[in-house]
């Protein structure tokens, strides 16, 4: 229980800080963009899009629903109603987030990414995915497949940043909103089923 603590406290203090410096800090917002500029320095190439693709936030509910319904037709109800609810109350922060901030993308984005730009959907969903996937499965495969996600998910961060999709803020938002929100659930599912 402690741990949930801290990890509340620290992505729930992130999170606010980030937006309240992207909405009222312009010094805050001309630094991101500068680090913005310095780490994308690498070509657009199809292996980032394809990333990104793959991670699409719309896909990234079919690959929720299709993990539910493993666990709910082996009979882990319980399971599977959490893992929809990690994923479903995440990615309603994330557009609530999305529409109070209404951030724009960066200038150079690509002109099929739409919509607002913190926090990074696509990182929140593979963000969610991965620790979904990480609680599900950690005894049966240990520390290669941690490792295994990490390298997943950091794909998925450098395909954000290569594409001009997203300021650095945006991936750490989204960061810290998925932690915020996978904890607040699993606490609750914790303090329903496991107690």
């Amino acid at each position: 229980m402690r741990v949930d603590l801290i990890s509340l406290t620290i992505s729930g203090l992130v999170l606010l800080i980030l937006i309240a410096n992207i909405l009222y800090s312009p010094g805050f917002n001309r630094l991101d963009r500068q680090l913005h500029m310095k780490l994308v320095r690498t070509q657009k190439n199809i292996f980032w899009k394809i990333i990104a693709f793959i991670n699409e936030p719309k896909l990234v509910i079919v690959w929720d629903v299709l993990i539910a319904g493993l666990l709910l037709n082996d009979g882990n109800y319980r399971l599977g109603l959490w893992v929809l609810a990690t994923l479903g109350a995440t990615d309603a922060a994330g557009f609530v987030i999305k529409h109070l901030v209404k951030r724009s993308r960066p200038h150079a984005h690509l002109s099929e990414e739409e919509g607002y730009s913190f926090p990074s959907g696509h990182v929140l969903g593979a963000t969610t995915m991965c620790l979904i996937l990480y609680a599900l499965l950690r005894r049966q495969f240990a520390e290669y497949f941690a490792l295994i996600l990490l390298v997943y998910w950091l794909f998925v961060v450098i395909s954000r940043l290569n594409l001009r999709a997203h300021y650095p803020s945006d991936v750490l938002g989204a960061v810290a909103l998925s932690v915020f929100c996978f904890t607040v659930v699993q606490t609750i599912y914790a303090a329903l089923f496991l107690n």
